[in-house]
């Protein structure tokens, strides 16, 4: 009894450290292609809100869009939104990244320069060629 006395708060120590690792690991974020991530934004109509409480979640184009995800949660929320938004929006055609309005004509349109923006515009956004 008394060597598990002696060790039980290095173990509790080890738990939560884990346990605290986890959750920031999988709260993080996916990685961004810069260029990409950049120009699609202005056309996004998904934002962040900072709050007192946290992050909100709005939309520019419904003002009664609002969502409060958890702080654990908050970035795989938002990339889900822009996942969504991005299927209908988005098109891969010619070498050139073209961002749709509502309707269905052309808003913009932007070369991509090598793969790796191609390969990320298909994980992050789910388009394909």
């Amino acid at each position: 009894m008394q060597n598990i006395s002696k060790y039980l708060p290095i173990a509790l120590f080890l738990a939560f450290f884990i346990f605290g690792l986890s959750a920031l690991i999988e709260s993080k974020p996916h990685s961004k292609n810069e260029r990409i991530y950049t120009f699609v934004q202005k056309y996004s109509p998904y934002y962040f809100e900072k709050r007192f409480g946290g992050l909100e979640i709005r939309s520019r184009q419904d003002e009664e869009f609002k969502e409060k995800p958890t702080n654990a949660t908050v970035f795989k929320e938002f990339e889900r939104l822009e996942k969504r938004w991005g299927m209908k929006h988005l098109k891969v055609e010619n070498g050139n990244l073209i961002v749709l309005d509502e309707n269905g004509s052309v808003k913009a349109k932007l070369p991509l320069q090598n793969e790796q923006e191609l390969h990320f515009i298909q994980n992050y956004y789910g388009v394909r060629p």
